[in-house]
């Protein structure tokens, strides 16, 4: 059976962003990240639970933890990988995209989960390559495409705390990455 567009989307997301994670120097894991709340590993550690967790849904088992506990252990390159890992062999199953899953938003078809997931997965290395100045490594095809999709979906609805905030400025020919950043409510300086 052929990768479903998305699917092959989430697969170059989660190397990119494993790349990114990979490349994190030991001195950049306490670095504020475009996500006020969060720190790099508070971040890295929200992307590695928020990924169990939709591994859990599209496979029906528990995840064993919730999602802000510690998902990183000694190693959170590792933790990364083995989770990367294990999503795309969920979202490879036959009838993934089928299977209803339940996120922030309530139940989504699981089509809509895996465009929900994808987002998480770019923006969130987005904020890694930025918070850490590996911005060279990111697909900005990936996000191009990324960008034109939330555009013409509509991101108004999602836009409350948590989730996005108001649009924010962006310089005129900003980088596509730094614009993303900007539209989903991330203040950016280019």
């Amino acid at each position: 059976m052929p990768n479903h567009p998305v699917v092959e989307q989430i697969e170059r997301a989660a190397a990119t962003t494993g790349a990114l994670i990979a490349g994190i120097g030991p001195e950049q894991w306490k670095l504020p990240t475009p996500c006020a709340d969060w720190d790099v590993t508070a971040l890295v550690n929200h992307l590695v639970g928020g990924i169990h967790l939709y591994v859990g849904q599209l496979t029906d088992t528990d995840p064993g933890k919730a999602h802000e506990d510690d998902w990183l252990g000694d190693d959170p390159v590792a933790a990364y990988r083995s989770a990367a890992a294990a999503d795309l062999a969920a979202w490879r199953r036959p009838g993934a995209l089928d299977h209803s899953v339940t996120i922030s938003l309530g139940e989504v078809p699981g089509e809509f989960a895996a465009t929900v997931h994808l987002t998480e997965l770019a923006v969130h290395g987005v904020d890694i390559a930025v918070a850490t100045g590996q911005e060279n490594l990111l697909d900005t095809e990936l996000l191009e495409g990324l960008l034109a999709a939330i555009r013409q979906l509509g991101v108004d609805p999602y836009r409350v705390p948590g989730i996005f905030g108001p649009e924010a400025p962006a310089a005129e020919g900003a980088p596509v990455h730094l614009r993303l950043l900007a539209h989903l409510g991330r203040p950016v300086q280019a």
